[in-house]
């Protein structure tokens, strides 16, 4: 029998999955590991915690599977994107990540937003704005201020990068990551050079890898080191992933102009392929060549969804199951009885792409129960996915939505995802579908299957389906229109910086 292993860095954890070539997972390891809030807007991990999990998770996914290395045909990795890492010459970290909710670069991200360069395309067709969340911003913000730091680095990439340095002891990048959130460009030159030199940013680019692997693609074999960390056998070759969420979209079977991919966790992102290059405002791409080659990929996200709800349980209803939250949420009306949440507590990726933008929970009474609260955030998120897809407008017209992630464990989530949108949604067989992604991509590089495609025909199942409310849609129209409004009315609100 031949088996893959796809590992999946996330935001609090990393979590290896063995998976045979029908893609049924076998054995799965986890560890967790820690991150540091240092200001209001700011997020860091240690890369070294990233390399100590993958040991322990990887090692602990073989144990369960009860496999032999010599089994494991391939492996791969996909990880949080944007997620920035400066090492010196030796590929040690030089400090924490940059993690990707990290929006401390807004005004860097701001200044990327008014360079005026044709790369900015892929910001809205040049209307922006930018996210302090991306490469760039993050990497400037280094630079301006931590100029002694800045000049010691020899290298600046990815969690993913850093990861693959780590199995293969090569600096590589993803095509994936550096098309969607380094602004590079397939049919416009490739990197953005002239955006760096604007922002007096040309020294990034001797740090960045200099080769780049598609998603799918051998980078190269295992090293001894590494397999005897992982327990794996020296020489097992590593393939090309790339950002959590669009491997995600592989492991939904999201591959067909009109398929979008919602994939939620921490964060939710909103993936779409579509059936032609789009640029406009309120749409963050097309990316090129991003996933599948030749096809672009479109894109929308919220910053904090399940981080949210994690935040009002961990401090407010750390007493009440889950369980009991949906339930009692459950036999709420839309709306929740007059309570209203805005979801933007780790600021707006889109449509906004504001990173001042702060969270609120208003129409409070004395009746209201941490049921009420809790409804009323999950609304909040969900009404955050609709407006993404509103804002897609024509560019992209969703024939069918896939979902994956922390939200399927959640019947009531899911109802209310279906009813405020209107569409059905479907569930594949295997939830961890950014791991099965990964593992897609490493029996396609193994030479098992001709295609990702082809290897998605034979690796992913749909489960089921849930079919919307339409009584209930039609609740939530007065509801979301007051959500929408939110956002304009909290702005004279904001605290000063």
């Amino acid at each position: 029998m031949a088996y893959v292993i796809g590992i999946d860095g996330g935001t609090e954890s990393l979590r290896a999955h063995v998976f045979d070539l029908s893609g049924r997972a076998r054995g799965v390891g986890k560890c967790a590991y820690a991150t540091q809030f240092p200001e209001p807007g700011q997020a860091e991990q240690n890369p070294d915690d990233w390399w100590h999990a993958a040991g322990v998770a990887v090692r602990e996914a073989m144990a369960v599977a009860g496999v032999d290395p010599d089994q494991i045909t391939a492996i791969a990795c996909d990880t949080t994107s944007c997620t920035v890492v400066a090492l010196d010459n030796q590929g040690r970290p030089l400090r924490p990540c940059l993690l990707w909710m990290d929006v401390r670069a807004h005004r860097e991200a701001a200044d990327v937003a008014g360079c005026g360069d044709p790369a900015l395309r892929l910001n809205g067709n040049g209307a922006g704005p930018v996210s302090p969340e991306w490469m760039i911003p993050k990497a400037l913000w280094i630079k301006r201020h931590q100029p002694a730091l800045w000049a010691r680095a020899a290298m600046v990439g990815e969690y993913q990068d850093f990861l693959t340095l780590r199995l293969t002891g090569r600096w590589v990048a993803s095509l994936n990551n550096v098309t969607m959130r380094w602004h590079y460009q397939t049919e416009h030159g490739g990197w953005p050079s002239s955006m760096l030199a604007r922002l007096d940013l040309a020294d990034l680019q001797d740090r960045w890898p200099s080769k780049i692997v598609a998603p799918g693609q051998q980078i190269g074999p295992l090293t001894a080191q590494a397999a005897s960390h992982l327990g794996l056998l020296a020489g097992t070759p590593v393939v090309q992933g790339g950002a959590d969420a669009f491997i995600g979209m592989i492991g939904l079977g999201v591959t067909q102009p009109g398929d979008l991919a919602l994939i939620t966790g921490s964060s939710h992102l909103q993936l779409g392929v579509a059936a032609r290059t789009v640029h406009a405002p309120g749409v963050w791409g097309t990316y090129m060549d991003c996933v599948y080659p030749g096809r672009p990929i479109i894109e929308g996200g919220q910053t904090s969804t399940g981080s949210v709800i994690a935040w009002f349980k961990r401090n407010f209803a750390d007493h009440i199951a889950f369980d009991t939250l949906n339930a009692q949420a459950a036999m709420l009306p839309p709306g929740a009885e007059g309570l209203l949440a805005v979801d933007h507590f780790q600021g707006n990726r889109t449509p906004h792409t504001d990173a001042l933008a702060r969270g609120a929970i208003t129409g409070l009474t004395l009746k209201h129960t941490p049921a009420h609260v809790y409804r009323a955030l999950v609304e909040s998120i969900c009404f955050g996915t609709c407006a993404i897809i509103d804002a897609f407008g024509a560019a992209f017209s969703a024939r069918r939505i896939v979902v994956a992630g922390g939200a399927t464990r959640s019947p009531f989530w899911l109802q209310v995802h279906a009813d405020t949108l209107g569409i059905a949604l479907d569930l594949t067989e295997e939830t961890e579908a950014c791991a099965l992604g990964s593992a897609i991509l490493a029996a396609h590089g193994a030479g098992h299957f001709p295609s990702i495609d082809a290897a998605c025909a034979a690796m992913v199942r749909t489960a089921r389906r849930i079919e919307p409310d339409m009584a209930a849609h039609a609740a939530y129209a007065p509801i979301y229109a007051r959500y929408l409004a939110a956002y304009e009315a909290l702005k004279p609100l904001r605290a000063t910086e």
